[in-house]
C-alpha cells in the first residue's frame, strides 16, 4: 500500500499540470489571406517575420573632385582670355594697320683699314642708313642698346650703334653711323679681302639689332627688337673714298 500512493499522487499531478515534454503542441495555423481580385483564391501566409522585398537603397550622388572643377574653371578662363586678346589684337590691327619699318644702306665709306705691327687688322667704316616708318598712326622710339656690325663672311670687321631718337608717323630718317673694330687675324683677313677686291665683288653683311618701343596713339608698348641683315656687294675697299654698292638686299623682322 505504501508503494501505490506515491504513484497515484504523481498521476494526479500530471493530469492537473501536464508536463510540456509529454504533451504535443499542435502546429500553428496559418491565416488565409484573400485577394480582392478573386475571393476564391487564398494564400497561405507563413508565420514569423516577413521578408518583404525592399527597394534598393539609392546611392548618394558622387561629389565632384575639387581638382577637376578647378581645372575646368582654369581652362575656361584661359579660353575666354585668349578670345579677348585675339579680339583686341584684331581690332587694333584693323584700326592701326601696322607695318614693319624699312631700312636701306645708302653708301659706305672706309676711313681706315690698317694692318698693325701685332698683325691685327684695324677697320673703321662710316655707313649711311635710311630708316623709314610707313605707318600712319604708329610712332617708333629707338632705344639705347642697339648693335650694328659689318661682317666679311663669318668674321666681324667693325661694330657700332645708332643714337636714341623718336621717329614719327610716315617719317624718313637718315642715320650716319661710325663703326670700328679690330681683328687679331689681320694678315690672313687682309689677304682674303685683297683677293676679293681683284674680282670687283666683295661680299659684306651689315647686321642690325635695335631695341624699339611702339607707340599706338597715346599708348606706349613694351620694348621689342628689330633684327635684320643687309647683304652688300661692294666693288673695292679703298680708304677715304666712297665705295660703290653694286648689290644690296635687306631682310628685317620683329622679335618680341
Amino acid at each position: 500500500m505504501q508503494n501505490k500512493e506515491p504513484r497515484h499522487l504523481i498521476t494526479d499531478y500530471q493530469r492537473i499540470h501536464p508536463v510540456a515534454d509529454d504533451v504535443e503542441t499542435p502546429p500553428p495555423t496559418r491565416p488565409r489571406v484573400s485577394f480582392r481580385g478573386d475571393p476564391a483564391v487564398h494564400r497561405q501566409v507563413p508565420l514569423g517575420p516577413t521578408t518583404a522585398a525592399m527597394p534598393p537603397a539609392l546611392k548618394p550622388p558622387k561629389k565632384r573632385n575639387c581638382w577637376c572643377k578647378c581645372l575646368c574653371w582654369t581652362v575656361s578662363l584661359l579660353i575666354l582670355l585668349l578670345i579677348i586678346v585675339g579680339a583686341t589684337a584684331g581690332i587694333m590691327y584693323l584700326v592701326f594697320q601696322p607695318k614693319l619699318p624699312k631700312y636701306s644702306v645708302d653708301n659706305l665709306r672706309i676711313s681706315d683699314l690698317t694692318l698693325n705691327f701685332d698683325l691685327s687688322l684695324y677697320a673703321r667704316f662710316n655707313v649711311r642708313i635710311t630708316a623709314e616708318n610707313p605707318n600712319k598712326k604708329i610712332g617708333i622710339y629707338y632705344e639705347l642698346g642697339s648693335h650694328l656690325s659689318v661682317w666679311y663672311k663669318d668674321t666681324r670687321l667693325c661694330q657700332g650703334s645708332i643714337p636714341r631718337f623718336y621717329q614719327g608717323h610716315q617719317n624718313r630718317t637718315v642715320l650716319n653711323v661710325a663703326l670700328s673694330g679690330q681683328n687679331q687675324y689681320g694678315r690672313t683677313l687682309l689677304e682674303a679681302l685683297q683677293e676679293e677686291q681683284q674680282t670687283g665683288r666683295i661680299p659684306l653683311d651689315l647686321k642690325i639689332d635695335v631695341p624699339v618701343r611702339i607707340k599706338l596713339g597715346q599708348l606706349k608698348l613694351k620694348k621689342v627688337r628689330i633684327l635684320g641683315t643687309c647683304k652688300l656687294i661692294v666693288d673695292s675697299l679703298s680708304t677715304n673714298s666712297l665705295i660703290r654698292i653694286t648689290s644690296s638686299a635687306c631682310d628685317f623682322g620683329l622679335k618680341l
